[in-house]
């Protein structure tokens, strides 16, 4: 492994992240969807009663390689869009049937609406308040009046520990791939944490690469994201799921 890659610069933008870019193939060995089996289930409900009325469509944004999604498209028509066309690529080829489309999260805008609009963790790549506040925007334009907004960040400022987690899988394919990632807080007076992934990679002749990277991603209080989506015209409340994860729900108010 070279030294070097170590001191890539945690201000990538979330595009150019190589593990979403070049890497991105790898990505079913990373976070297959079998690991989202119980999420999905939880989320599903959330999704289903948030508003009234009609739940059939769904858009989400930074959907990455589709493995929530997967787990979603039985119940949903799915419109899942993505910045990094290489995740994009993952995503269609998992989930055929569903709708497509890259396009960035803070200025996407389809001139269409949807019953639900989903930004799981990927909104963690929204790493200051503009970005955060446009991705809540980006959200609500595409909801129907009388539709919800659910938003799932990893974390909030007032629920945010270091931690550190592995894991990985084995392909059909003779592949393999195991990672370690590591979160802190290098700064707590700013609304930023690091999250730095190691990667051993296994081609299927045995051969063995490592890769190294350094992602930032925000951090903001619970009442920060129920104010965004409260002036971008939303009825805004949290609740806490089975992980203690803060999900915000925003029922987009039928205009006068």
């Amino acid at each position: 492994m070279d030294p070097r890659s170590a001191r890539l610069s945690p201000q990538t933008p979330a595009g150019e992240l190589k593990v979403y870019a070049e890497l991105a193939s790898w990505w079913p060995l990373w976070s297959p969807p079998e690991e989202y089996v119980e999420e999905a289930a939880d989320l599903l409900e959330v999704l289903r009663t948030a508003a009234e009325g009609s739940a059939r469509t769904l858009l989400e944004l930074g959907s990455g390689g589709g493995s929530l999604a997967f787990h979603l498209k039985a119940h949903f028509a799915l419109t899942l869009t993505d910045r990094a066309p290489g995740m994009v690529a993952v995503n269609r080829a998992l989930n055929p049937e569903c709708e497509h489309l890259v396009g960035d999260m803070t200025t996407l805008r389809l001139g269409r609406t949807f019953d639900r609009v989903l930004v799981y963790d990927a909104i963690m790549y929204a790493a200051d308040r503009a970005a955060a506040r446009a991705t809540v925007e980006t959200a609500v334009a595409h909801c129907r009046p009388g539709g919800a907004v659910v938003l799932v960040p990893d974390c909030v400022s007032e629920t945010f520990e270091p931690s550190t987690e592995c894991g990985g899988h084995d392909g059909a394919d003779g592949r393999g791939l195991r990672y370690l990632e590591w979160c802190w807080d290098a700064d707590p007076s700013d609304e930023r944490y690091e999250v730095a992934y190691a990667f051993l990679l296994r081609e299927a002749d045995g051969t063995i690469t490592a890769e190294q990277e350094i992602h930032r991603e925000g951090l903001f209080r619970r009442d920060d994201w129920l104010t965004w989506l409260r002036e971008t015209g939303c009825a805004a409340r949290s609740v806490r799921d089975q992980w203690g994860r803060e999900v915000f729900i925003g029922v987009r108010t039928p205009s006068p």
